[in-house]
């Protein structure tokens, strides 16, 4: 189904010279002469460049219908975080593998038993995994908060479950939840 450029969204699959491809990220740019146009940072699925193209406003692309499927991440084959890492469907329990080139590492080092999250499928084929928008993780690893220490917005390094590295305030301590954001590894509160 056709598309104009200008609506465009991150995560669409799109028909982009005849091959498939995810857009990661758009820009609208209206330089002060000449006509406005989409920017859009796209991902080439089968061979997994990723390249930024122009496109002007009035362009139609032809969208791609990918089934997005609820899923839940069961565990990582290899047991070193580095895949195949095995997903089972929420509706039909059905088990698929996905490949490090599908999840990448800074994606998976999110990954903990029974994380939900949406896998979306081109014929019959994983494409991408997208991750809830906050998840919570155990801090196992940080330095303890100094003596004498005030309130301020100095981060210090943390591990969690999973094995990621992220900043959070002084005051959290091991043990504790935290919610953090899979796409930036930000840390976004206390759970």
């Amino acid at each position: 189904m056709p598309i104009k450029a200008t609506d465009v969204k991150r995560g669409q699959f799109i028909l982009w010279d005849g091959q498939l491809h995810q857009i990661l990220e758009t820009e609208h740019v209206k330089p002060g002469k000449g006509p406005a146009y989409v920017q859009a940072k796209m991902k080439n699925v089968k061979v997994g460049g990723i390249k930024i193209n122009r496109l002007n406003s009035d362009d139609r692309l032809d969208e791609v219908n990918v089934d997005r499927r609820p899923m839940q991440f069961l565990y990582d084959t290899g047991g070193r975080g580095e895949g195949p890492f095995v997903f089972m469907d929420s509706e039909t329990y059905d088990q698929v593998e996905i490949s490090n080139e599908v999840l990448p590492k800074e994606q998976s080092q999110w990954l903990k038993e029974n994380t939900e999250c949406t896998v979306s499928i081109f014929d019959g084929k994983p494409l991408s995994v997208a991750f809830p928008a906050a998840l919570e993780l155990v801090v196992t690893d940080t330095a303890p908060q100094a003596k004498g220490a005030t309130a301020s917005n100095q981060n210090k390094e943390a591990f969690v479950e999973t094995g990621a590295r992220i900043r959070v305030p002084p005051f959290i301590e091991n043990g504790q939840l935290v919610k953090v954001n899979p796409e930036t590894g930000e840390y976004l509160g206390k759970a």
